[in-house]
């Protein structure tokens, strides 16, 4: 299939496999739960009734004080007590073998198109650090919430989006399924576009 550049000059070729594929929600679903789950950092802990100090000892004996039996002052029932089903750090990440978390990202790429929320550049045409030359841009392209595409990451680009609230600059290589569905569009060049098809394709 061909996509045509956002300035309407020329098109590009782009191959059917990585560009023109059927809607999949279920592995999109699947792929961007896995993704976000890897970003968990399942630190999160808590001290049970064994993990508290002290309460070595019966606080006072069975029987004859009228006070209910208590075996342990760390009790979960007892102020500074261990907490009854207490967090353990944990690893949340789920597995996605390659094969599918690439066919989401195609069908991705592929919904984008057919929703015109893809556009091909040839250049950024940004030259100098200014966040004023990036907003130009992506205004002219379409809108200032997008993904801007890459194939390399350039200083001078990278300082230019920086300030960008609704905008965001990755490497082609580190295009992911969320990020893709983050923004109202997607700007990539001609470059990126080629490396995302290899990678794809």
């Amino acid at each position: 299939m061909e996509l045509k550049l956002s300035d309407g000059s020329k098109t590009v070729e782009v191959a059917d496999a990585a560009f023109a594929r059927p809607f999949n929600e279920t592995l999109v679903h699947q792929a961007v739960e896995t993704y976000l789950a890897g970003a968990r950092q399942g630190s999160k802990a808590q001290k049970s009734r064994s993990d508290v100090s002290g309460g070595g000892s019966k606080p006072w004996r069975q029987k004859g004080t009228g006070n209910a039996r208590s075996g342990t002052i760390r009790s979960p029932i007892w102020r500074h007590g261990g907490v009854t089903f207490a967090a353990r750090p944990r690893n949340h990440a789920k597995r996605l073998n390659r094969k599918m978390y690439r066919g989401a990202v195609r069908s991705i790429l592929s919904e984008l198109v057919r929703q015109d929320r893809l556009s091909v550049v040839s250049d950024l045409g940004v030259t100098e650090p200014k966040t004023k030359q990036m907003a130009a841009r992506l205004d002219e392209i379409g809108g200032m919430d997008a993904l801007v595409v890459v194939a390399e990451m350039e200083r001078h680009v990278v300082l230019a989006a920086r300030n960008l609230a609704h905008a965001d600059i990755v490497g082609a290589a580190d295009v992911n399924p969320v990020n893709l569905l983050r923004h109202e569009r997607v700007v990539v060049t001609v470059d990126a576009l080629k490396r995302l098809e290899e990678w794809l394709a």
